[in-house]
């Protein structure tokens, strides 16, 4: 009966945790020490869904019961739903079992709130220590800080968890005060600034005290979801950009909205949020803190949304012609890496490999750029392509059919496969 109970609440709990996109575990380095169970490294998280979502921690709410009534929440108190929640030893004996027969990596977990948020937060914690203390797991553990949990309680999180993460869960305050107005941003910042300055603090520690316990050495990161309140791109873009200055956040996560709930606040429910901003908006967060670009450069007032047909770098490129053709041969590693079609580590092999002489195309296939992409906006010691009169749209349109004919081309070898 006790397995029955048990599995019962696992699927209750587990499908109530899956709109909860923040699970990476890339950054920790915890080592295993004293034939302790479980090893995190970079990396661990390297099983993915169709739609790019990590699968190989174990990844649970503690509870779907809540003290709160979201408007955008399936566990909100005033949603008719079954109810569960997990005793602390169950969440432990779920972890190492599962562990044990190599079904997970790690552990990522959340919960609604109980009475309130310390009262949640000390349980979360426990979870963590005693995998650490009493079971010597040194697998991967991410904790979902809850919002208004006391500095305390939010420094020993850090002694336990490799990644701590608050969810601002609206790009701006006036989103949330729409959808939760019994929720307020500031309780979210607050332990973001604390673990901002624990991580530093511990990171300065360790340099002096070789012994000095690390703390959350995956760092923090938050979720924001897109699409069930009316900001555009650019003011999402513009709210993790001050995030990442502020808090020096490890990550953003962009998660669409999942039309699950009627309500006069929230889009209708066939209005899914297309999977493709999603994936645009991780793009433009990875040019900002990658490559070099500036959040209005990406987007502004004058272009708030991500074009949904190419990608940000390449949209950047066409709307600033005058700035191409680079030359691969002079151009500093900065302009290189605004290239469409050329990566961080195609742009550095760029310049390492230039020492040694001219680059052609056929250098700079085997460095890994994507030459139908990059030939319009380069040129090398090479002839093969000679940049015409192109317009930007004309550019975009070549673009877009040669990725068409690829697509059908590649369907078709893989329907003749049957």
């Amino acid at each position: 009966m006790d397995a029955e109970r048990i599995t019962e609440k696992l699927n209750i709990l587990a499908d109530a945790a899956k709109y909860d996109v923040s699970c990476s575990s890339s950054g920790s380095k915890r080592k295993n020490e004293n034939k302790g169970l479980g090893n995190a490294s970079n990396g661990i998280c390297h099983s993915y869904t169709e739609d790019g979502r990590c699968v190989s921690l174990l990844k649970i709410l503690l509870t779907n019961h809540c003290i709160f009534d979201c408007a955008y929440c399936v566990s909100r108190k005033s949603n008719d739903i079954k109810r569960a929640a997990f005793t602390v030893q169950e969440v432990v004996d779920l972890t190492i079992n599962f562990y044990r027969r190599n079904y997970i990596e790690g552990l990522f977990l959340s919960s609604g709130i109980f009475k309130d948020a310390d009262y949640t937060m000390e349980r979360l914690v426990r979870i963590a220590k005693k995998l650490r203390t009493e079971h010597k797991f040194n697998g991967y553990i991410h904790l979902k800080s809850i919002p208004g949990a006391s500095d305390e309680l939010m420094n020993e999180a850090g002694l336990y968890a490799d990644r701590l993460s608050v969810n601002l869960e609206m790009p701006t305050e006036a989103g949330l005060k729409l959808l939760a107005p019994d929720k307020n941003q500031a309780d979210m910042i607050k332990p973001m600034g604390y673990l901002k300055d624990a991580i530093i603090l511990h990171k300065e520690e360790k340099k002096l005290f070789k012994k000095a316990p690390i703390f959350a050495p995956a760092g923090q990161s938050t979720q924001v979801i897109i699409g069930a309140t009316p900001e555009n791109d650019s003011e999402v873009l513009q709210s993790a950009n001050y995030f990442y200055k502020n808090f020096n956040l490890k990550r953003v996560y962009y998660s669409g909205y999942v039309p699950v709930l009627a309500d006069s606040r929230l889009p209708t429910l066939n209005t899914a949020v297309p999977m493709v901003r999603e994936n645009r908006l991780y793009q433009a967060d990875w040019l900002m803190r990658f490559y070099g670009f500036k959040v209005n450069e990406i987007v502004n007032t004058q272009q708030p949304h991500l074009d949904l047909d190419i990608d940000p770098k390449l949209g950047w490129a066409i709307r600033n012609m005058q700035a191409f053709p680079v030359d691969v041969n002079k151009a500093d590693l900065q302009m290189i890496l605004r290239v469409p079609g050329v990566g961080l580590l195609s742009a550095q092999k760029i310049v390492s490999a230039r020492k040694f002489g001219k680059l052609n195309w056929d250098h700079l296939k085997k460095i890994g750029v994507a030459i139908n992409r990059a030939k319009y906006f380069i040129v090398c010691q090479s002839n093969e392509f000679e940049r015409r009169d192109l317009t930007g749209n004309n550019i975009k349109q070549f673009i877009l059919a040669t990725s068409q004919s690829k697509y059908i081309k590649s369907t078709q070898s893989q329907l003749s496969l049957f």
